[in-house]
């Protein structure tokens, strides 16, 4: 605390400093605010610029690279399912789409029971025109599907599945938005219990969460983005800043209940101290996703530290200088009976105070209880689910690409292999074309050969469902046995399988093996930094064990409902057996992130009672008690963001909602309100290495 009369421009600590300008200069800290979120905005909108393309790893990254360098592209293909089997329905649809202009290569096949058959065909055209085609081609369709009522006729392929694939997730962001700024604006009158001190929070974290986006804009020049880092990066961008701006006004109001004067420099040297190590460490957790060497990654790395980035500068300067500004005044607007000024949480001080009695029980309770929710995970199987297994079968192309799959397994999701000249020039030959009769002849389904300039591309089905570990021992097969033993015998010729199928197992493939490497940077990085901030070995290694826990715990519940269908009606979704291939990696690498604002938070107020002079267990549950109302707060705004997720309708997003949601709701109760607590006693007053004050009356009053 500030002594009386202490000058505003005293030097300090560098957050203080930085609060002290702002106060100073409050105009120029707040419209300097708004022009870097305006310049952002406009630099977005404005510069023009070309996305930067998505790079697969692996063998699937070599043959994409390789068509890549033709001056055509690979053509789309759209599949139409016949059912019941129509030779009259299947001739009028041929003639159709044939005559229409927009279709090319006609041609169908017969299901294995013979009850369906399956019309393909490839759309026409290049550039825009390949969109105009499709809905001409698609019109082709229905028209059919009317002078044949009492067939079916259901169309599915790479253009129709993209874009329903597309619409679903612009439609899922915008819900998104939609969602989670009602939600966090409840939670925030709750806990402020008035309008202007809950408004306060949301705006600054929407300005900053729309300067990142126009960021990312120029970003995407050279890193890709996609629209899933845009919906992640919403709801993290939104999450922290309310987070971190709820923390500070949070011991704002706190210190001014005590009468204190200088309440926003000792949140700045206090809670501000806690937001920028919170959000340093984050941003270097998020870093440790570099590691994959998974360029999908990069845009959601680019994004997190952007937005953690400007919510820190946020919560240091404007923020600051909103509250000098408005004074008293950020209390108007008040609600009866919400947001009452307590600075202590009875029930987290009861619970503490019983934990912290006997640790050694609560500790073996906490800790067991983790344990038992991890045990699931033991059987965790990564794997990416198919865009017919991602979304709902109430959209009509994805039960389509659904009743494809059940007839023609394998057909919606088929391998490309990419055949190539390693000397340069047309690698296509008679002696190529036996090879691949040779390869085409030992796969379940038709093979296509489609040229793509100076390549070949054989598509090849799977069986299975394209993703399941059916498919993925074909395309093991594939590429160990039957491309080595045909093709690879001619001289010459270079061949890489790529495609959904591959491209998944491959990033799957190698997400698992540079793990280690994502893992020990995390963990080295935690350590590190607590050590540096608590000058404690004790701490960083609690820390680094509960995050696991919880980390575990979350790992077990996603497998749980997802891999294993508990809940899955209850959530909307059908399970397809697997997790998502990179959310294990992510998960804890954010949650690694955000947890250190609750434990930095809830540890820094017990060192602030231990160095005043309060008996260890004391200042536990002192500490605990002042800080844990806010953590709560805190943890109930980020599981509301991320519960949005699961009201969307792709299961990727269903997936890091629960994981998220559930980790950090566990996170800031039954880890850091019980096992901490009981941890920190089981190590009494060995767990700080510092001088502390000797106990006075002074020490009798709760510290800030």
């Amino acid at each position: 605390m500030l002594p009386s009369g202490t000058p505003a421009h005293r030097r300090g600590p560098v957050v203080e400093r930085v609060t002290n300008w702002s106060l100073r200069h409050r105009a120029a800290a707040i419209l300097g605010w708004l022009a870097l979120v305006a310049l952002a905005w406009a630099l977005g909108t404005f510069v023009p610029g070309t996305d930067a393309r998505s790079s697969p790893a692996g063998d699937a990254g070599t043959g994409q690279a390789v068509l890549d360098r033709q001056h055509t592209r690979e053509p789309f293909w759209e599949n139409v399912l016949v059912q019941p089997r129509s030779p009259a329905a299947t001739a009028d649809l041929a003639t159709t789409l044939t005559s229409s202009g927009a279709a090319a290569d006609v041609r169908s096949a017969v299901s294995a029971d013979g009850r369906s058959e399956l019309v393909t065909f490839r759309i026409t055209g290049s550039g825009t025109g390949i969109r105009a085609n499709l809905a001409t081609a698609t019109a082709a369709v229905d028209a059919v599907a009317a002078r044949h009522p009492a067939v079916r006729l259901a169309q599915a392929g790479d253009l129709s599945v993209s874009g329903a694939v597309d619409k679903s997730i612009k439609e899922d962001i915008g819900r998104s938005e939609a969602r989670s700024l009602p939600i966090t604006v409840l939670i925030l009158l709750v806990v402020f219990g008035s309008l202007v001190a809950a408004a306060v929070p949301v705006l600054l974290a929407g300005t900053a969460v729309a300067a990142t986006f126009g960021l990312l804009s120029l970003v995407d020049n050279w890193i890709p983005v996609n629209s899933a880092t845009s919906a992640i990066t919403l709801l993290i961008g939104m999450a922290v800043g309310v987070d971190y701006s709820l923390f500070f006004l949070r011991r704002v109001r706190e210190e001014r209940a005590h009468g204190v004067d200088e309440s926003i420099r000792i949140a700045a040297r206090t809670s501000g101290h806690v937001i920028v190590v919170s959000g340093l460490t984050v941003v270097l957790c998020v870093t440790g996703l570099l590691f994959t060497g998974l360029d999908n990654l990069q845009g959601l790395t680019a994004g997190t530290v952007l937005v953690v980035g400007l919510a820190v500068l946020a919560a240091v300067t404007v923020l600051p200088a909103t509250l000098s500004l408005l004074g008293a005044r950020v209390d108007r607007g008040r609600i009866p009976w919400l947001g009452r000024r307590r600075t202590r949480s009875a029930f987290w001080a009861g619970v503490a105070t019983v934990v912290t009695r006997r640790p050694a029980l609560w500790t073996g309770l906490a800790t067991a209880l983790l344990v038992l929710l991890t045990v699931p995970a033991l059987g965790m199987r990564l794997q990416d689910p198919a865009p017919a297994e991602s979304l709902p079968r109430s959209i009509p192309v994805i039960d389509a690409a659904v009743r494809v799959q059940e007839a023609f397994p394998g057909v919606t999701m088929p391998a490309h292999v990419v055949l190539w000249n390693t000397r340069g020039g047309p690698v296509d030959s008679p002696a190529l074309r036996r090879a691949i009769d040779e390869l085409t002849a030992e796969v379940p389904r038709p093979a296509v050969v489609v040229p793509v300039d100076e390549a070949l591309v054989v598509r090849v089905p799977l069986g299975g469902t394209g993703n399941d570990e059916a498919a993925g021992r074909t395309l093991t097969a594939l590429r160990e046995t039957l491309l080595p033993r045909t093709v690879g015998r001619i001289d010459g010729v270079g061949y890489a399988v790529a495609g959904r199928t591959a491209e998944a197992h491959d990033f799957t493939a190698q997400a698992i093996a540079r793990a280690p490497y994502t893992f020990g940077f995390i963990l080295l990085l935690a350590f590190v930094l607590l050590l540096v901030v608590f000058r404690s070995v004790a701490v960083p290694l609690v820390s680094i064990l509960l995050n696991l826990l919880s980390a575990g715990a979350a790992y077990g519940v996603l497998t749980l409902v997802f891999q294993d269908g508990f809940l899955a009606p209850l959530l909307g979704f059908t399970p397809y057996g697997g997790v998502l291939g990179w959310l294990p990696m992510f998960l804890i690498v954010l949650l690694f992130g955000l947890s250190t604002d609750y434990h930095v938070f809830i540890l820094s107020r017990i060192r602030e009672r231990w160095r005043a002079g309060a008996p260890p267990r004391q200042a536990i549950v002192e500490g605990t008690a002042s800080s844990s109302g806010v953590v709560t707060s805190a943890a109930l705004i980020m599981t509301g963001v991320f519960s949005v997720f699961l009201s969307l309708a792709a299961i990727e997003y269903k997936m890091l909602g629960l994981g998220m949601a559930f980790a950090v709701l566990l996170d800031a109760t039954v880890v850091r309100g019980v096992l901490l607590p009981a941890a920190l006693a089981l190590t009494g007053g060995r767990l700080w290495r510092e001088r502390r004050r000797v106990p006075d009356a002074a020490a009798q009053v709760p510290a800030n």
